[in-house]
Order: C-alpha cells, then sequence, then structure tokens
C-alpha cells in the first residue's frame, strides 16, 4: 500500500477541514503543525516512511504562516541529506478572500518540495470557468499547480464551499494514485 501523508498547520480549523478532505481522498495519515510551527520526532518519521507528502497552510498576507514555516525550515535537516528526495509530493492553501495572493503560497509549497528533490503533482482538474459556473463546482478557483480553497472569513469551516471540497478530495485521490504508480 501507498503512504501519503498530510502535513499541514491551521490556524482557525478551515485548513484543517481541508486537509481532512485531502486526506479522506488520498486515504492519508494527517500531521497537524502545532501552534508553535513544530511536529513530533514520531511525525518526521512518519514523514519520512511516506511516498507522498502533501503540504497544507492556509494564506496570510501573502504566503503561508511561520508556523508553516518554521516547519520548513527545520526540513532542512531531511534536505541536507537528501532524505526526500524523488518523493511525490502535493500542496493546498486557501485565504478568506476569492484570490488573496494564494498563488503565491502554492508556489513557496511547490519551491520547497522541489528544493528536497521531490516530484511535484498538479491539480489536474478543468476550471470551472463559464458564466453559468458557480462556487459549488469543483475547481472554481481556476487552480492548476495545486488545490485553492476559500474561507468565508465570517464563517466557520462547515461553510467552505462544497466545491472546493470536491476538489479536495479528487486532488488527495490524484496525489496517491500518482504515488502509487510510481513507487
Amino acid at each position: 500500500m501507498t503512504a501519503v501523508t498530510v502535513v499541514y498547520f491551521s490556524g482557525y480549523g478551515h485548513t484543517r477541514l481541508i486537509a481532512e478532505t485531502v486526506a479522506e481522498g488520498a486515504q492519508a495519515a494527517l500531521v497537524e503543525i502545532d501552534g508553535q510551527g513544530d511536529i513530533t520526532e514520531a511525525q518526521w518519521e512518519q514523514l519520512q516512511q511516506s511516498d507522498a507528502i502533501i503540504f497544507g497552510a492556509p494564506t496570510y498576507m501573502g504566503g503561508a504562516p511561520w508556523q508553516f514555516k518554521k516547519f520548513a525550515d527545520a526540513s532542512s535537516r531531511i534536505w541536507a541529506v537528501r532524505g526526500w528526495q524523488d518523493k511525490i509530493f502535493g500542496g493546498f492553501t486557501n485565504s478568506a478572500s476569492l484570490n488573496g495572493d494564494k498563488q503565491v503560497t502554492l508556489i513557496s509549497l511547490q519551491t520547497l518540495a522541489s528544493q528536497h528533490g521531490g516530484i511535484w503533482v498538479s491539480l489536474g482538474q478543468l476550471p470551472a470557468n463559464k458564466l453559468a459556473s458557480t462556487r459549488e463546482e469543483a475547481n472554481s478557483l481556476g487552480g492548476s499547480v495545486g488545490l485553492l480553497a476559500q474561507s468565508p472569513s465570517d464563517a466557520g469551516a462547515d461553510k467552505i464551499p462544497s466545491g472546493d471540497l470536491e476538489s479536495a478530495k479528487a486532488y488527495g485521490k490524484r496525489v496517491a494514485e500518482i504515488a502509487a504508480r510510481l513507487k
């Protein structure tokens, strides 16, 4: 069986729901980065043993929050020994705004994977970009590098558009299937 882990930070619970949905699609384990930007040694080992890692972080002020950045910086000890070389990677982000500069965060996640010598999996979904399209359709934000989602700032995670969650589940499945093919 292919081992997939979703490692993420969630400030208010929105990213947690997206991470859980991605993990459901990938049949993946979850590793949550804590409020201090840390994970346990056992969680580092879990990432090491995974065939695929999916990064997740909200977009705050045009980038990933410091807690995710601390995790990314701590991964340099793995980078130094090429510990994640040729591992499969994917990533997702969300923000309160429809755009919210999410692409910047997503590219930073892709860059982190590339620095580790990883193989990045794109979203692989056509955008819902017709006049009649709604936010309840998959990929209504038109992502391609990875998963983009929107979380209204004045509402809980239960108000994330169903199309974003549909895209999240499909993306998790895609990453897991590609990892299985390349394993």
